[in-house]
């Protein structure tokens, strides 16, 4: 599944990020900000009738992310 599909208030674990070309900007910056294989991720807040953006934790950082970006976040349910 993939980051978008997360409910609120819920965790996983980052399995991978999808890449458009060799040099993705947008995917090399997710990994840079730390949607890594392994990282837990929390679901903190989505916009009202599934708009932009999901408001997202890694660690003790929050990031907003549109739809198109978080759908690129390929995670697994945590245990």
């Amino acid at each position: 599944m993939d980051l978008t599909q997360l409910g609120k208030g819920r965790q996983a674990r980052v399995v991978g990020v999808s890449k458009a070309s060799a040099d993705d900007a947008i995917a090399h910056r997710l990994l840079d900000l730390g949607f890594v294989p392994g990282e837990v991720v929390t679901c903190v807040a989505l916009a009202p009738w599934g708009g932009d953006p999901l408001l997202v934790q890694v660690g003790f950082t929050r990031f907003a992310l549109r739809r198109s970006e978080a759908a690129r976040v390929a995670v697994e349910p945590a245990a």
